[in-house]
């Protein structure tokens, strides 16, 4: 007898079970696991996103084969989704996708230029072809970059904290509240250009990040002098695999002295000085300021690719 296809919502308690779903994903597309619970946790309480009507499991006989959650918050007719699904289950994959596009036309209404979009490994475990064929195309190509560290064994770190540009100085956000709202304007500043890129508020910036629980002492803000604060370091020590810099941002009119560099170099030392072996980061390819050539020439290398496709959406389906 040919097990059923069943499809139901997915609920908190659902956490584990998804992250063992997305790692086993990872390790056929990247080769390891890298999905912590925390991060599917993050996404399944997130207040902007109702699981009975966002989210989608889909069993095989009573096992987890394919995941799918949709949101909305990155404004007028945009909706966003992350769908997953292991090798050799394309029924599931379709359905989910199916569930998917019917939900993000409501979500998106009558928008003359609604778009679906999601974010796939360049060689995912769904066939892109599936994705073709329903119209989906490849707007923007990403990579994750990693960089190995060497921590000191009790002399301190080998990757040493780097001299900062000429008058520049560095101060972590920590417990003060301003100087974390000062962190979200600087990356609203330095990223307002960037592909993708939403205006939040304050408070929905940090639900779309999942940084209410972040080490604030990990972010730091740049100040020049005569010039005010100039540029912007997030970073997370919340992954499993590695230590996470999540943006680094720089005032246009104080790029090309060096401050991007510095940052990146002081990213790398601080998480060597916690004992991270490897730091990691995600670059979009077509970067207008050059950051791929940056982190490459600080000795990042690629880890993995990623494609954006997006798919225009019809209201009438």
């Amino acid at each position: 007898m040919t097990d059923t296809l069943t499809v139901r919502p997915a609920g908190p308690g659902d956490a584990a079970d998804i992250c063992a779903l997305l790692n086993a994903v990872d390790v056929v597309e990247i080769g390891r696991p890298e999905t912590d619970l925390g991060s599917v946790e993050a996404d399944l309480h997130h207040p902007g996103t109702n699981l009975a009507t966002d989210s989608w499991l889909a069993f095989l006989g009573g096992r987890l084969v394919a995941y799918a959650l949709a949101w909305a918050d990155s404004g007028p007719g945009r909706v966003d989704c992350d769908h997953y699904v292991l090798p050799g289950h394309t029924a599931a994959a379709l359905r989910l996708l199916e569930l998917t596009e019917i939900r993000a036309r409501r979500m998106a209404g009558p928008h003359r230029d609604a778009v679906l979009r999601l974010q796939l490994n360049a060689r995912p475990t769904l066939h892109p072809g599936v994705l073709a064929r329903r119209g989906y195309r490849t707007v923007r190509h990403h990579q994750v970059m990693t960089r190995p560290l060497r921590p000191g064994a009790g002399a301190g770190p080998v990757d040493p904290a780097p001299r900062p540009p000429a008058g520049l100085t560095l101060r972590h956000c920590g417990k003060d509240e301003a100087d974390r709202r000062r962190a979200h304007a600087l990356v609203e500043e330095t990223f307002a250009a960037h592909f993708g890129h939403v205006e939040r508020a304050y408070e929905p910036w940090l639900d779309h990040l999942g940084a209410r629980d972040l080490d604030w002492d990990l972010a730091w803000i740049a100040t020049l002098p005569a010039l005010g604060d100039v540029a912007v370091l997030l970073t997370r020590d919340d992954r499993t695999a590695m230590g996470w810099i999540s943006h680094i941002g720089v005032r246009e009119d104080v790029r090309g002295r060096g401050i991007g560099g510095f940052l990146l170099r002081h990213g790398f030392a601080v998480y060597a000085g916690l004992g991270r072996t490897t730091v990691g980061l995600g670059v979009d390819t077509a970067n207008e300021t050059g950051a791929l050539a940056l982190y490459r020439a600080h000795g990042m290398r690629p880890h993995y690719a990623l494609d954006t496709w997006e798919l225009r959406l019809h209201p009438q389906g």
